[in-house]
């Protein structure tokens, strides 16, 4: 990694300033490649949920999409102690209201065979039930 040269070659010239901004920077992109993974798992858990909403019913493959999401969201949340997330419950919630028209559109395309527009199978949905669901799925996971 170019960051980590760069790094050590700031350390061992003695530009702390330099160093620290550089780690800071590296801290930020972390924790975006972090949100960026849990948006689209998220995005994965909303598609499927609307789905079970829509049709008023559910597969195995998709309660094993559901299972894997939430246990994927929250390893790639939970930090080195196991306590404390990278991403806080406030933050998730923006980050489930950001994926709901993605997945809604996704989701639109194969409930009902795909027979449905985004509007029309939108009709289907309860939008704040659907997203309050995905958030205590992701709060209440037990590994």
């Amino acid at each position: 990694m170019e960051e980590l040269e760069a790094l050590r070659k700031m350390i061992k010239d003695h530009d702390y300033s330099a160093a620290l901004t550089l780690i800071d920077e590296m801290g930020e992109m972390g924790q975006k490649a972090i949100r960026n993974q849990i948006y689209s798992l998220i995005k994965v858990l909303l598609l499927h949920l609307m789905k079970q909403q829509a049709e008023e019913r559910t597969t195995r493959s998709w309660d094993l999409s559901i299972a894997n999401a939430i246990d994927q969201i929250n390893a790639t949340n939970a930090r080195n102690n196991a306590r404390s997330r990278y991403i806080a419950e406030d933050e998730l919630s923006e980050l489930i209201e950001k994926a709901y028209a993605i997945a809604l559109k996704n989701a639109s395309a194969e409930a009902f065979g795909g027979a449905l527009s985004e509007k029309e199978f939108a009709k289907h949905l309860d939008p704040t039930r659907v997203k309050k669901e995905a958030l205590d799925l992701i709060l209440n996971y037990e590994s």
